[in-house]
């Protein structure tokens, strides 16, 4: 069974930083996409940033330039640097993992991060 666990989350100022990790327990982690959710109350979840396996990123308009996604493929971590952090960033934040058959998709039990003063 496939686990992917989120750390990381918490309370910060508006203008401060987190750092989300996700660990991953697939037996091939390079396979696999990577991607980064978050879902505030009342809001459906979106998508924030996505890694693939040599590195390519893809960002929300929202978080360009404020969130850095990375992965190390052979700890099969993948985090999510943040910064300049906003009240509306205030979210539960999931890691998901597709593969590229399409076939596999999971997803952690998400952190939750608030942004208020």
């Amino acid at each position: 069974q496939v686990q992917l666990v989120e750390s990381g989350g918490g309370l910060v100022q508006p203008g401060g930083s987190l750092r989300l990790a996700c660990e991953a327990s697939m037996s091939i982690f390079t396979i696999y996409a990577m991607h980064w959710y978050r879902q505030a109350p009342g809001k459906q979840r979106e998508l924030v940033a996505s890694i693939n396996s040599v590195g390519v990123t893809n960002y929300a308009d929202s978080v360009k330039g404020r969130f850095t996604i990375s992965r190390d493929n052979t700890k099969k971590m993948v985090y999510l640097q943040m910064n300049g952090l906003k009240s509306e960033d205030t979210a539960d934040y999931y890691c998901n993992a597709r593969s590229y058959s399409g076939t596999d998709n999971y997803w952690g039990q998400g952190t939750q991060v608030t942004v208020s003063s």
